[in-house]
């Protein structure tokens, strides 16, 4: 009898446990967790559920699923809390705090992801919604918190993609983790596809070479929403708008930007229990940047569906891999008498080209890449379209995003080592990935409790002995001393073992000096060469006899580990038109850079002294616009110059312009860029954009401003700082409203603006351009003004017409 009431009784708690558990609310003080099977949230209509999904080997995320198809463990998720961070397969749960607080915890230990909400009211509840939205409401009904505002890789039908948020792709189709794809509105309000490599950036949709509103696109939305409606269309602000091919039905519906970059709309077909894709963004998966990784090419056939394969004389750099892409086999020499070329015919490497010459031949290009050690090959196209027909050399720096389509109509050569140069290479390559799920079991563990515990069975004997409670107080506080104690030297191991893994990646771009020795290279810091707002410059001498500029930082209020993460993400910054960083050093207190020496010095001085005539001077700005759009659109999407100023571009021996001090704006004070609004000024009056002084979003348009008021300085000769004197009259005008006003007052206004020292030798045509698009950068309204991409295409543009 008594057996058959315990029996009775267990079955009640497991039956109330379960019913409350698959309920569509979690109310106050209660928890989910991942022990128990059952315990999950279920939508009202039964669409949804939210609970603890397995992402591998005792990993588990939370997440929000469809419950059709009907699913196990291979569910479509559409959203997760923890997709970085897994917790355990034992004693973790997520818990509604009573203060109205959302929070997982690994274990009931670790917390790992929180809403970080508080509830003045009390009753505080969760609710799944059968939309897929979960919800976090105070006792009104106001909402505190919703997973609909921090989307993971998918957008449900209503569900607005934001401003301020993101859709990112999973690392691939069996790692459920942040990938390299982003589905965003990037800095001209406008709906962009990003690969956000490990090294590099750069937006591939709407494709790239395009100008937006070629493509029906509008930068003139300060909203920026996007959202999916249950009928199949996906439209958002900047006029993009999609049409599903089964629109119109009410089905169930998503959005995934998936792990091979490309975005598809889905359509649950209920009879086969199966997805289906009714439209996507890129039918042509090879042109998705970052496929293949580096050194790579990308191609498509109907045997072999979407390839990766090496170039001639490089490996695949991880098997298990392609987005590693490959590495080379061979150490080639600056000496181009050693080197030689294979070409690759349809075949294209997106990018980085660090310059562009015309109506050069093969040989031409040949001699032109032999002779510089950081050129990897060149693409060489001919244009029947142009008429006289022309041909572009495009030299490469970085072989990424490579793709072959047999009526590609340009081809590519390799530089190689003439010994590698008998290679034989077919686009599809022995080459299978080792795809087998390899997740590693995470290392947190939990031990078992033993009644014979002897610490147990010291507080057991306690508890009988109360004489030995004052000794127990003061061996709880010695305990508490050496706890402490040991904390201080755990952490202290950790941050010497980070910084030490920040010294590795460091070294493998840039070297890491010490204090004294670029003490002893400047001669005490004697020979000062430039200063500005970050800090002061020395000329200096390194101990391979190379001449260094030195920049001694004012501020240097940074951990050592932010200060080396951020120089290790400019040391990797590889352009042309953007200066060498060589090292670092940091100690104690003190933050240096070493750059590379420019020997005739800066923009500003050679404005000055009059040495730059105008073809100089259009290659300056050209020059300088590459470097720009580079840090702007190919690199890490966070770097800002924020001074872009003559004082900051320096010239090299063959008058090639190089940006300097680029990013050092947020290297000091980088988390303000995790915000719309900075919380000081940044740069030089008189070149500073006037979101600055309205306190308004601050986006690379800043730097576009100033680069068009450096235009109009190289066009006149004058300081924009120091305002133009009319000729009528004694007041200093700026120097645009002055080119505006002569611009609109006489036909022969290129020769009243045109700097005198260049007696009237200069091109008109070019000159015309550059005012064009100098008014443009300076224009009040940021969306007005083009993007640097756009300022090189325009320039690109004139050259080919010359």
């Amino acid at each position: 009898m008594a057996r058959s009431i315990i029996i009775l009784l267990v079955s009640l708690i497991q039956l109330c446990s379960f019913s409350s558990s698959s309920d569509d609310h979690l109310h106050e003080g209660k928890s989910l967790s991942v022990d128990t099977k059952g315990d999950v949230l279920i939508s009202s209509d039964g669409t949804f559920s939210a609970g603890f999904h397995p992402v591998g080997q005792n990993a588990y995320s939370f997440s929000i699923w469809f419950n059709k198809p009907s699913c196990s463990h291979n569910c479509t998720v559409v959203w997760m809390a923890n997709r970085d961070y897994p917790v355990n397969g034992r004693h973790s749960k997520l818990t509604l705090t009573k203060h109205g607080n959302l929070v997982l915890t690994d274990a009931g230990r670790i917390t790992v992801w929180a809403t970080d909400t508080v509830s003045h009211l009390s009753a505080a509840h969760l609710k799944l919604y059968d939309g897929g939205n979960l919800v976090l409401h105070d006792s009104t009904g106001a909402t505190l918190w919703q997973s609909f505002d921090s989307p993971t890789d998918t957008l449900l039908p209503l569900q607005q993609l934001k401003k301020h948020a993101k859709l990112v792709s999973s690392r691939s189709r069996n790692n459920c983790s942040s990938g390299f794809f982003n589905l965003y509105f990037d800095s001209d309000n406008v709906l962009s596809l990003l690969y956000k490599g490990p090294e590099v950036s750069s937006i591939y949709w709407p494709s790239p070479w395009l100008l937006r509103w070629e493509v029906g696109r509008s930068t003139n939305n300060n909203s920026r929403i996007a959202v999916l409606d249950p009928l199949g269309k996906f439209s958002s602000t900047d006029n993009y708008t999609i049409k599903s091919a089964d629109y119109g039905k009410r089905i169930h519906r998503r959005l995934t930007i998936d792990f091979d970059g490309n975005v598809r709309l889905y359509s649950l077909n209920e009879r086969e229990d199966k997805w289906v894709v009714s439209w996507q963004a890129y039918p042509r998966l090879c042109k998705i940047h970052g496929t293949c990784g580096p050194n790579s090419v990308c191609s498509s056939s109907p045997k072999y569906g979407r390839k990766c394969s090496c170039i001639p004389g490089y490996r695949m750099k991880n098997h298990t891999d392609w987005s590693f892409g490959c590495v080379p086999e061979f150490d080639l020499s600056c000496n181009g008498v050693e080197a030689g070329f294979i070409s690759l015919r349809h075949t294209e490497f997106y990018g980085y080209e660090y310059a562009i010459y015309t109506n050069y031949t093969v040989e031409m290009c040949k001699n032109l890449c032999l002779e510089q050690c950081n050129c990897k090959g060149f693409q060489f196209r001919f244009h029947k379209s142009h008429q006289p027909y022309s041909t572009y050399c495009y030299l490469k720096s970085e072989l990424r995003n490579g793709y072959h389509e047999p009526f590609f109509d340009a081809d590519i050569y390799l530089k190689l080592p003439k010994t590698k140069l008998s290679l034989s290479y077919e686009l599809v390559q022995d080459y299978s990935l080792e795809c087998s799920v390899q997740v590693e079991q995470l290392t947190r563990t939990y031990h078992e409790s033993k009644e014979n515990d002897p610490f147990k069975l010291f507080l057991r004997f306690l508890s009988k002995n109360t004489v030995l409670w004052s000794t127990c107080a003061i061996g709880g506080i010695e305990f508490l001393i050496i706890f402490l104690v040991w904390f201080f030297l755990i952490r202290t191991w950790h941050e010497s073992d980070l910084m030490g893994s920040y010294h590795l990646i460091a070294a493998t771009g840039f070297r890491k000096f010490t204090y004294s020795e670029l003490d002893k290279a400047t001669n005490g810091f004697r020979k000062e060469i430039g200063r500005g707002a970050g800090g002061i410059v020395y000329k200096g001498k390194l101990p391979d006899d190379r001449i260094a500029a030195i920049k001694r930082l004012i501020d240097a209020n940074h951990g050592e580990a932010e200060f080396l993460a951020e120089v290790n993400t400019i040391g990797k910054l590889n352009h042309m038109n953007l200066i060498d960083l060589w090292g670092y050093c940091v100690e104690g207190k003190h933050r240096l850079l070493v750059y590379e020496y420019m020997e005739h010095g800066s923009l500003a001085e050679n404005l000055s002294s009059k040495t730059l005539d105008w073809e100089k001077r259009f290659q300056i700005a050209s020059g300088t616009a590459k470097g720009l759009a580079y840090l702007h659109e190919e690199c890490l999407e966070w770097i800002l110059h924020c001074d872009i100023k003559p004082q900051n571009i320096l010239i090299g021996s063959n008058f090639q312009p190089k940006v300097s001090d680029f990013g050092l704006s947020w290297l000091l004070n980088r988390g303000d860029v995790k915000h719309s609004k900075v919380s000081r000024l940044r740069g030089t009056r008189g070149y500073m954009a006037p979101e600055w002084v309205l306190n308004m979003p601050i986006t690379s348009k800043v730097d576009v401003y100033s680069y068009g008021i450096v235009l109009l300085e190289l066009v006149t000769g004058r300081s924009h700082s120091k305002g133009v004197e009319g000729e009528r009259e004694e007041v200093q005008r700026t120097l645009i409203k002055w080119v505006k006003d002569t611009i609109d007052a006489t036909e022969t206004w290129m020769e009243m603006i045109i700097d005198p020292t260049l007696e009237g030798q200069y091109d008109k045509t070019e000159m015309s351009i550059l005012v064009t698009v100098a008014l443009r950068c300076v224009e009040e309204d940021k969306d007005a003004r083009p993007t640097m991409g756009e300022v090189v295409r325009m320039l690109l543009q004139l050259g080919e017409k010359h």
